[in-house]
């Protein structure tokens, strides 16, 4: 329970931090780094850049953690089994899936009201759980993941927030929610081998997750986006990195999303998929925290937009904690 309340308040954090780095002017080198190209592949550069490099930061972390424990070569030795492949797959979903629309949710529509819309992951997560770890579902379920969605919606019409594009928004929120939640259930699967550690499997997940932005989907986008070059997408990473401020704060952030994974993990590892999910979807309201007292957001004290958002923070943890789990 404290491994999942820790995870929780880093991630909250982390989201500040990345918001931060994503709210440093850099939205305006999208259209330049794209060739003018304003479409969908050409707005989703700036968020898969920083979403590799955030990946490609924690994997250094992880790789150093390893090594000052002298753990690396269990590491590569479980690279060969069953679970390893596990949590690779884990990795391909849950991070260029998953967090390159939970980055999306936080570039169009903030770092605290992205928090809370990317809290409907528990809510898929439970309908996996369902399914491919036959815990309960319960039907009044489906009811509480209709009003977190309906919630998450209404968070467009609060006026006082600054949502730069409430679709591609949401586009992050439903990509966040079938990312993290089928990494959830991988995942908790995978950590049942005594011999997979959280930390394994984060290096793992971290490590893979970097690989696939930065030889595939940075190359790729770049060139749809653009319509001329594959070093699209790099250039605009390029350019991430050698800004102090963004760079920065998008290495701070990992580092904040590594100890959080490890926390996450742990509990994935202990008490099961729906209960640490539930613990870990709280890190909205430690985010709404960390950017009133970080980043002085007053208009996130709005009524209208506490509302909301407690209405998704509560919907979302009634869809993952309703029912009995098998164990």
């Amino acid at each position: 329970m404290l491994a999942g309340i820790l995870g929780a308040l880093l991630w909250g954090l982390e989201t500040v931090l990345l918001g931060a780095a994503l709210g440093s002017g850099l939205g305006a080198q999208t259209d330049v780094i794209a060739g003018g190209n304003t479409g969908l592949m050409g707005m989703m550069l700036v968020p898969l850049s920083a979403a590799f490099i955030h990946d490609a930061c924690s994997s250094v972390y992880t790789f150093v953690y390893h090594g000052i424990r002298g753990s690396l070569g269990k590491t590569f030795h479980m690279l060969k089994t069953r679970g390893a492949r596990s949590v690779a797959l884990a990795a391909l979903i849950g991070g260029p899936v998953g967090m390159t629309g939970y980055i999306l949710s936080v570039f169009y529509m903030g770092p605290a009201i992205g928090a809370v819309a990317s809290t409907v992951y528990p809510a898929i997560g439970a309908l996996l759980a369902f399914f491919f770890l036959k815990e309960r579902m319960p039907w009044y379920r489906w009811i509480f993941l209709a009003l977190t969605l309906a919630a998450v919606y209404m968070l467009s019409y609060t006026g006082e927030v600054d949502i730069t594009n409430f679709f591609l928004g949401l586009l992050g929120t439903l990509m966040c929610a079938f990312g993290w939640g089928t990494e959830a259930v991988i995942i908790t699967k995978s950590v049942q081998d005594p011999q997979m550690t959280s930390e394994i499997a984060l290096l793992i997940r971290q490590t893979v997750s970097a690989f696939v932005y930065g030889l595939f989907l940075l190359p790729v986008l770049g060139w749809i986006g653009s319509g001329e070059s594959l070093l699209a997408g790099w250039s605009l990473a390029g350019y991430l990195l050698k800004t102090p401020g963004s760079f920065g704060l998008l290495a701070l952030a990992a580092f904040a999303a590594t100890t959080s994974y490890l926390f996450y993990y742990q509990a994935l590892r202990r008490i099961g998929a729906i209960r640490a999910m539930a613990l870990n979807v709280t890190y909205s309201a430690w985010a709404l925290v960390f950017a009133f007292l970080l980043l002085k957001d007053r208009a996130l004290l709005s009524p209208v937009t506490l509302l909301c958002a407690a209405a998704v923070l509560t919907f979302g943890l009634l869809t993952a904690s309703a029912g009995k789990e098998k164990v």
